[in-house]
């Protein structure tokens, strides 16, 4: 399978952009988006016939094709809308009382703390964040950082699989295990690893995983997956509707009236990916992003703050001092509208620990053109 240009025109992206950021949302192909729309013409021939009849079956058989992806037993596995979703529907299930604890790390995502700080505020529970390093020289410090907090016994660890950000692949595995040495229950943020790291989520054995399809698994926006171990299952949708009570397929499949395309497209977006093949795609996205870490090294005279065994497909890099304002949200956000709207180059920038980093993403549309478009234009604002 030849990647880059060949591949790009299998997705609707403007042609104009080095477009880097596949991490934020993802791009669908043409191919799923058009699986989609053959879905959604279909329930508009009898919506009753399809949301009423037909749905409730289509729905296992989507998450069956997912479950075998993931690792996961179909019956454990629900459909969302996002991993943000996911998470809330299984903190706001808790039943949390003055005192409990819920244990996350300092690079949790945005959207997430602000969920755990309203479920903590509403019960008077304690919300701790654990701080780990960035940039960092390896696994065993978030190891580190993370054990005197369990310690303490919280009531719940939320910890992220792919850190949003700073873009680390955390030692998930071993610290789900640490978790469990000091009966701590896991909430795992998948949001990022679905389709970048292979996924075993029966071996994991995590109580919780929430993770993202839209995202590097192809599906079109607002698929996303809820993974309860077997006898975790006494969780509830965000919504509540006819299912209440008889189970968390019934409970979380049918929340009310609702496009289920994006979930039922996740058989087009899975074939996308067998026709990719899995790992070819992963070892090219890692070649691409790896391959420009040194050039960005160099010509921005910084270092790469997590080792090469902690990244995937993305990888955050510190912008040269004084072209951003460190710690101002505002002007780093300003910097992504420039480089977008100037410089045709789609790229996040962001505020991390007062710093502030750029992370690129790599996907089997990318060439490494793309990268040194980036690198330069940002040598050349540097002098």
């Amino acid at each position: 399978m030849c990647f880059g240009k060949s591949v790009r025109q299998r997705f609707g992206l403007d042609p104009k952009f080095s477009f880097l950021n596949h991490g934020s949302f993802g791009t669908t192909p043409l191919c799923v988006l058009a699986e989609q729309h053959r879905l959604r013409a279909q329930m508009e021939k009898n919506p009753v016939r399809f949301l009423d009849t037909e749905l409730p079956q289509r729905m296992r058989d989507a998450a069956a094709r997912l479950a075998g992806f993931v690792g996961a037993r179909p019956q454990d596995l629900v459909f969302v809308d996002n991993a943000t979703t996911g998470v809330n529907s299984i903190v706001r299930s808790l039943s949390l009382r003055p005192g409990d604890r819920i244990v996350t790390t300092n690079h949790v995502y945005g959207a997430i703390r602000q969920v755990l700080r309203f479920v903590c505020d509403r019960a008077g529970a304690q919300l701790e964040e654990v701080f780990v390093p960035f940039p960092l020289s390896g696994p065993e410090q978030v190891l580190e950082a993370l054990e005197p907090a369990l310690a303490r016994h919280p009531r719940l660890a939320v910890l992220d699989h792919i850190t949003s950000v700073s873009g680390m692949v955390l030692p998930i595995a071993q610290m789900v295990r640490l978790c469990h040495d000091r009966d701590v229950s896991v909430l795992v943020d998948g949001a990022h690893a679905p389709g970048q790291v292979p996924l075993d989520l029966t071996a994991l054995n995590a109580e919780w995983y929430t993770g993202n399809a839209h995202k590097w698994l192809f599906a079109p926006k607002g698929c996303a997956f809820l993974v309860a171990r077997h006898d975790c299952h006494d969780v509830h949708p965000t919504v509540i509707s006819h299912g209440y009570g008889q189970g968390l397929t019934a409970e979380f499949d049918y929340v009310g009236t609702r496009d289920p395309t994006c979930w039922l497209a996740i058989g087009a977006a899975l074939d996308f990916v067998d026709e990719m093949g899995f790992e070819a795609m992963g070892a090219y996205n890692r070649q691409l992003v790896n391959s420009a870490a040194p050039k960005i090294e160099r010509a921005w005279e910084t270092t790469q703050p997590a080792p090469e065994a902690m990244t995937a497909n993305m990888i955050t890099f510190r912008l040269p001092p004084g072209l951003v304002e460190d710690g101002s949200h505002k002007e780093a956000f300003a910097f992504t509208e420039f480089l977008r709207e100037n410089h045709d180059i789609e790229v996040p920038v962001f505020v991390h620990d007062r710093t502030t980093w750029v992370r690129i993403s790599g996907q089997v549309y990318n060439e490494a053109g793309d990268y040194d478009r980036l690198i330069e234009v940002i040598l050349a604002m540097d002098h």
